[in-house]
């Protein structure tokens, strides 16, 4: 049974989807699983984003594509620093 998670979007990820939230139902609701989903959906316009963007799933700062998602995840463009 698919699970809902609530997946937020920031700066160049909101634009990429053109919106800043949405639940995705997931058959395996892991980091792997939610990058193939958008890859499907908004095809290159997110890949960059989630080449190198950040990942905070359930608060917590994660890459790994088997990571579990029990509630959600927000998908951050890179960052410059300085």
């Amino acid at each position: 049974m698919a699970e809902t998670v609530l997946v937020r979007y920031f700066a160049a990820a909101e634009e990429a989807t053109g919106r800043a939230e949405e639940r995705i139902a997931l058959d395996e609701p892991t980091l792997g699983a939610l990058r193939a989903e958008l890859l499907e959906r908004y095809g290159s316009g997110i890949e960059r984003v989630l080449r190198s963007g950040s990942f905070l799933v359930d608060s917590v700062v994660s890459r790994d594509p088997a990571k579990r998602i029990t509630a959600s995840v927000d998908v951050l463009p890179p960052f410059a620093g300085g």
